[in-house]
Order: C-alpha cells, then sequence, then structure tokens
C-alpha cells in the first residue's frame, strides 16, 4: 500500500521506487504511465503539473495497480490498451497484447501493394485483437477485410476496436477454426495474414512471466514443435488466395525452414524472409507458385 502521497510527483517517486525493488524494467517510465491514468490526465501534464493532487481514493487504485504490475502483469492488460501501428487497441485476457515485432507482417504487405487505394480483400486468421487487419485496413482505404478467430471474446474485442477505430463498415469478425467456418462464397482473398499461435508447449512456462503468466494459452500453444498451427494453415492457402495475392505468416524462431516447406508442398512458393527489428526471422512472405 502506498502511503503519505499527496500529489502526482510524490505518487510517481514512490511507484518508482516500489517497481525497482520489484526488478520491472523501465520502473520510472511505467510509474508515470500508472499515475497518470489513475488521474485521468497524460502523462506529459502530469509531468508538467507534478503538484496535481490525488484523492485517498485514488491513491487506493493506484496501489492495487502497481501490486498487478509488480507482479509483472503487463501495462498493456492493466491500462487495458497498447498502441500498435499508431494505433490504440483495447486488448484483455483473450487477446495476445499487440508487440512491435509484429509490425514487420504489415511492412511486408504494404510493400507489395502497388495501388493502396484498390478494393482489396483480406482475410485474418487468428486476428485476436483485431490488430494486424486494422492496423492494414488504416493504410488501404477501400480494403475490406475479414477476420475469424476461436475466441467468441477476443471476436468481440476485435469488432469493438475496429469500430472505435472508424472501420466497421469495412472490417466483420467471425468465429471459425481456421478456414473451418468461412464461407466459401467470399473467396478468394487478395491478402492472407495471420499471426498463429508458434511457441512449442514445453517452452511456453520459460517464457516471460508477463507472456507465460497472462497471455492466453491458446494463443501462444503450438503444439509439441510449436508448428502444429502451420500443419493446419499451409495446405489450405492456395485454395483461399487469388492468382496474384500475398500471404504473409508471422513465424516463431528457427521456423523459418519448416513453414517454408509446408508452404511449398501446399502449392505456395517463398518470396521473402523478413526479419524484424531485432534481426530475428519474423515473417513469411508467400505467393502462389507459377
Amino acid at each position: 500500500m502506498l502511503i503519505d502521497i499527496q500529489s502526482g510527483g510524490d505518487a510517481v517517486l514512490a511507484v518508482n521506487h516500489r517497481l525497482t525493488k520489484a526488478g520491472v524494467d523501465n520502473p520510472r517510465l511505467d510509474a508515470r504511465l500508472l499515475v497518470a491514468n489513475v488521474l485521468e490526465i497524460t502523462p506529459t501534464r502530469l509531468f508538467s503539473y507534478p503538484e496535481t493532487p490525488l484523492s485517498a481514493g485514488q491513491v487506493e487504485q493506484l496501489s492495487l495497480l502497481v501490486e498487478r504490475r509488480a507482479q509483472r502483469e503487463p501495462m498493456a492488460r492493466i491500462l487495458g490498451s497498447r498502441e500498435f501501428w499508431s494505433l490504440n487497441f483495447k486488448v484483455n485476457e483473450s487477446t495476445l497484447v499487440p508487440r512491435p515485432d509484429s509490425e514487420t507482417l504489415i511492412e511486408a504487405v504494404l510493400a507489395r501493394i502497388e495501388d493502396r487505394n484498390a478494393p482489396l480483400s483480406i482475410l485474418d486468421l487468428g486476428t485476436g485483437s483485431g490488430c494486424l487487419l486494422l492496423a492494414l485496413l488504416s493504410e488501404l482505404k477501400a480494403a475490406t477485410g475479414l477476420g475469424v478467430d476461436i475466441s467468441e471474446h477476443a471476436l468481440k474485442t476485435a469488432s469493438g476496436n475496429a469500430q472505435t477505430l472508424g472501420f466497421g463498415d469495412r472490417a466483420r469478425f467471425q468465429r471459425s477454426n481456421w478456414f473451418e467456418n468461412i464461407d466459401k462464397t467470399e473467396m478468394p482473398f487478395d491478402l492472407i495474414i495471420s499471426n498463429p499461435p508458434y511457441i512449442s508447449d514445453d517452452d511456453i512456462s520459460r517464457l516471460q512471466p508477463d507472456v507465460s503468466k497472462y497471455d492466453p494459452y491458446v494463443a501462444l500453444s503450438g503444439g509439441g514443435d510449436g508448428l502444429d498451427a502451420y500443419h493446419k494453415l499451409m495446405p489450405k492457402m492456395s485454395d483461399w488466395l487469388t492468382l496474384d495475392g500475398v500471404i504473409a505468416i508471422e513465424i516463431g524462431m528457427d521456423q523459418a525452414l519448416n513453414v517454408a516447406g509446408f508452404g511449398e508442398a501446399g502449392a505456395l512458393e517463398l518470396e521473402e524472409i523478413c526479419k524484424d527489428i531485432a534481426g530475428l526471422d519474423r515473417v513469411l512472405v508467400f505467393r502462389l507458385k507459377p
């Protein structure tokens, strides 16, 4: 419990101390964000007006949030949102927290679009918060998209994000186990994207606690070797893609060759292996074999 706090500035110092003691990375930044959230002001305003007072109720609320962060609950889950591709996405326990590495997929797709005003159709497999689909819709002004997920709660979150961001008329969401429930009259799609689960089951417990304890297991678990989703997806991709369409799929560490092989066995041709900001293989781009 935080004590002897009168102002926002006092709170930042106290929270920073608590999070530093807990071993949290970037404790001062997190402290500013948590205090600003409780005060319902921007971090910039908090910095400019550290004398902003906190009520006893706000101190109590802040104490609860700080303890959650000290237990390594991600800031995005505590605050309920995360920025991705300069857009703000609501997240919850049913969705992965969008990560900067996944922006590699957006960049890879956009690099292959000659006309960003074309009426393209997009299929997002395992949409989660909808961040990949909605980020592309923000750049492709005449495109429409279908996001599918096995989680109804995730789909509600994605639909809410689409409405909030102004893409509700161009994005639809449907419960489906990959391609299973998609109406075949909707095929083919110009773009197929996916960030499927790719962590081997044995490795999940070895991940950072903010991932292993708080991300939904179903969105992490790729089976014994981490490749279960690719076994299911890659053989069917070509059936749903236009002749000049593009597939972009995220992968885990050391999975590029295996997933590329699955694609080539399924009538696809690997066009590029794209690296993320850390220089790791992150996204595979496929087209149909000529």
